[in-house]
């Protein structure tokens, strides 16, 4: 089922605040295998001129994607997820997360398309401070599987 292009620009509400801690900075390090100091140690990111740990750049997916989910489970959309396959993902940052930020996430439809029956979806996830400030851009993409004919 081809999606609806009129949800294309729809922006959903920012998610409620994420509170970055150094243990989740630590513990997401150390699970991708990335051993940079100024994820773990405050010294080392403080020489780097980081008031605080800051976070491995993909860091900020576990809060996007989440946020995304919103999207995804939208009934007016129709998205049947079900079917979905995690297509892409790009990040566009402004400055580092970094431990002791409250970030919350609007998500917006940037682009639908139907390719060889596969809906596709890009959403967009702009990622703020408590003070309001951009820090990330998350660009998602989904492919809803075409249905297999009997």
């Amino acid at each position: 089922m081809t999606l609806d292009q009129s949800f294309v620009g729809r922006t959903y509400p920012p998610t409620p605040a994420y509170e970055v801690g150094r243990e989740k900075i630590r513990e997401f390090a150390e699970a991708v295998g990335d051993s940079h100091p100024a994820y773990v140690d405050v010294e080392a990111a403080r020489a780097l001129g980081h008031p605080d740990v800051i976070a491995p750049p993909t860091f900020v997916f576990s809060i996007t994607y989440r946020a995304a989910g919103e999207v995804v489970q939208d009934p007016q959309l129709g998205l049947d997820y079900s079917r979905v396959v995690h297509g892409d993902q790009k990040f566009s940052y402004v400055r580092p997360v970094r431990a002791g930020d409250r970030l919350t996430v609007t998500s917006t439809i940037e682009a639908i398309k139907s390719l060889a029956g596969n809906d596709i979806v890009d959403i967009r996830g702009d990622v703020h401070d408590e003070a309001g400030e951009l820090v990330v851009t998350a660009l998602t993409k989904l492919v809803a599987r075409a249905a297999e004919e009997a």
